[in-house]
């Protein structure tokens, strides 16, 4: 039996600004995933991550409001359930901006050819995915820190960019796995032993927090994400300089797209995605250095 008294629903939950973008989110992504499977169709490994995507923003954010409205979130232990639902939003505003770009590119056309019907139905599912990574991008912004007032670490901008980190790393990963050519010198492997280091240990520190164990660690937590951010810096700096050095230098590798080359399966193209997305993560990592020292100058004045 409950003795607190209150109500067995939290409807107020549902009719604050944040409830209100989740059941947005729920209807911009059921209608998203329904047109697909209706009539607009997808194919490929292209097609079926989008698919996946808003199959799984989908699942999780009814799951979010159904623990918000019953409080079964109050059930669960040692779960940090505010760290849980600030990454989570983070990475659906990612995950549903890739879909949202990908899905178009390679699936909506002008034309007619060869139905009027299914054109029609994909750029629907075009403007209901832009609009879902819209409504993800607005929960970020509604729960994010802001100063003064008690929030959990991952809705900070360290524990936002940790999500962003990670989900980069995933980008790096995917281009490796398609023709990258990585295993050709031992440069490059020390490239891919930094790419896969540091999105492990960015991905223990988020399951730590979510979890609450980065509370009850005997070593200072703050103390070790900035040592570890430090050396994910001097990591990935050495990256950023090895790889485009070991894939587009004349003695190594080509500094030009090869002519013979073909789209989707082309190691020039992989080694291309993965510098630019190096460099990325690159300010990712600094930007997280500089707002954590920034933060703790602030607090201990």
């Amino acid at each position: 039996m409950d003795n607190s008294g209150g109500p067995y629903l939290n409807v107020q939950a549902l009719w604050s600004k944040v409830g209100i973008v989740r059941i947005l989110q729920l209807l911009f992504g059921c209608t998203t995933f329904s047109l697909v499977l209706h009539r607009a169709g997808f194919s490929a490994a292209y097609g079926t991550f989008c698919v996946f995507v808003w199959s799984f923003c989908f699942a999780v954010t009814a799951l979010i409001v159904v623990c918000d409205l019953t409080r079964l979130q109050s059930c669960l232990r040692n779960f940090s359930w505010g760290n849980f639902t600030a990454a989570f939003a983070m990475l659906a505003a990612l995950m549903t901006l890739t879909a949202s770009v990908i899905y178009p590119l390679y699936f909506v056309t002008l034309n007619c050819t060869p139905d009027c019907l299914t054109r029609n139905h994909r750029l629907a599912v075009s403007i209901c995915a832009g609009l879902l990574f819209l409504v993800y991008a607005v929960e970020v912004f509604l729960t994010r820190a802001r100063p003064g007032m008690p929030c959990s670490y991952m809705a900070t901008a360290a524990g936002l960019l940790k999500v962003v980190q990670a989900f980069v790393a995933c980008i790096i990963f995917g281009a490796l796995a398609t023709e990258s050519q990585y295993r050709k010198y031992v440069a490059t492997q020390w490239c891919v032993a930094v790419y896969s280091f540091c999105f492990v240990v960015t991905v223990v520190v988020i399951v730590l927090n979510i979890t609450g164990r980065a509370v009850t660690l005997r070593c200072p937590f703050e103390r070790f994400v900035v040592i570890y951010t430090v050396v994910a810096i001097l990591m990935y700096l050495s990256a950023s300089v090895i790889w485009p050095v070991f894939c587009f230098d004349t003695k190594y590798g080509s500094p030009t797209r090869p002519s013979r080359c073909s789209w989707g399966r082309c190691p020039w193209d992989s080694q291309l995605v993965v510098t630019i997305f190096t460099h990325i993560n690159l300010l990712l990592y600094i930007a997280d250095l500089v707002y954590t020292q920034r933060l703790r100058f602030v607090t201990q004045r």
